[in-house]
């Protein structure tokens, strides 16, 4: 649900789905002791009116609180967001201002087919998110605001 209103949105592809997958297997490889590591679908209630299913999003485990039965309920420390042919306007676009509005701190958009993340951050006193890496293929991913992180871009969407 975005803004109050009902999203419809087309299966990801199955390419999208084992991208997914590896990413997931690359971060706990590093991150599953600080972390906790969700994969779409889960339901991110960020208000009465706004939910969203990242595809990939991680928790610290101090906040694990937040982690209820039926959903995520409050902003994660970081969503990853897959492009798929009929997704990079919701991804880099409404996506993107929805997550800078309820302060999620963190936020990746992955593009497979370029074999490249983007890595944007929250300025603690911004509205809009600062893009402050795109890694490409032979590139370690790293984080300062996540310092577990450490993969290679291409480790994480091998397929």
């Amino acid at each position: 649900m975005i803004t109050g209103k009902f999203e419809l949105k087309p299966s990801p592809t199955t390419t999208h789905q084992r991208v997914s997958y590896q990413l997931e297997l690359v971060l706990a490889d590093s991150c599953e002791n600080d972390y906790i590591i969700l994969g779409a679908p889960v339901d991110v209630i960020l208000s009465e009116t706004e939910t969203r299913q990242p595809d990939i999003l991680m928790i610290h485990r101090s906040r694990e609180h937040i982690i209820e039965e039926h959903a995520v309920t409050g902003p994660p420390d970081l969503v990853i967001e897959i492009l798929s042919p009929n997704s990079a306007r919701r991804d880099r676009i409404i996506n993107k201002e929805s997550y800078a509005h309820f302060r999620i701190p963190v936020y990746w958009i992955v593009d497979y087919h370029n074999k490249t993340i983007e890595q944007y951050i929250l300025p603690s006193n911004g509205q809009a998110y600062d893009l402050v890496n795109v890694f490409e293929s032979e590139e370690t991913v790293t984080s300062d605001h996540l310092p577990c992180v450490s993969f290679v871009v291409k480790n994480g969407m091998e397929i």
